[in-house]
Formats: structure tokens, C-alpha cells, sequence
């Protein structure tokens, strides 16, 4: 939805461009962007702990809960660094 209403803006002109910029760069708007970013790196993690049960691996009671807990800190870890990198190119808020 965000990635529609983004090349929808992009599209219209600067004027629709200009609205989503305002929503996207307010307080509001990164909460929703962090949130959206923690939701694909979350997914990504996921995956790849779904590839290893593919191969026939992590069945162990103790291994799938220690790969959820690891997919969840990393999720919330790598979310943090890309917004702190996005910041640093950026030159900060």
C-alpha cells in the first residue's frame, strides 16, 4: 500500500508528491515506515528459518525456539541499523 501510494504520488505530480513527502516524513509516518521495515526484515529472517527447515534441519524443540528468538532480535536489530544508517547518509533528522 505504501509502495502504491508513493509511485501513485510520484506519478500525479509534485503537488501529490509533495502530500505523501509531508505524511511520510512526520512523526507518524517513520513510526509507520520502522514499523514497515521491522515487518520485511521480520519476514526475510523468517524465510530464511523456513529454507533451513526445507533442508531437513532445526526439527529440535530447543533449535525452532532459539531460530524464532534469533529471528526476532535480528529482525529488531537490522531494523535499527538500517534506520541508523538512513539517518547517517542523510545528515540526521
Amino acid at each position: 500500500l505504501l509502495l502504491a501510494w508513493w509511485l501513485i504520488a510520484a506519478a500525479t505530480g509534485p503537488e501529490a508528491y509533495g502530500v505523501f513527502m509531508d505524511v511520510a516524513t512526520s512523526w507518524f509516518g517513520r513510526l509507520v515506515l520502522f514499523g514497515y521495515t521491522w515487518a520485511l526484515i521480520h519476514h526475510l529472517l523468517g524465510g530464511i528459518r523456513h529454507f533451513v527447515w526445507d533442508l531437513g534441519k532445526g526439527f529440535e524443540l530447543g533449535t525452532v525456539e532459539w531460530m524464532a528468538r534469533l529471528s526476532l532480535a535480528g529482525s529488531i536489530i537490522l531494523t535499527l541499523i538500517v534506520w541508523a544508517v538512513a539517518y547517517a547518509m542523510a545528515g540526521g533528522l
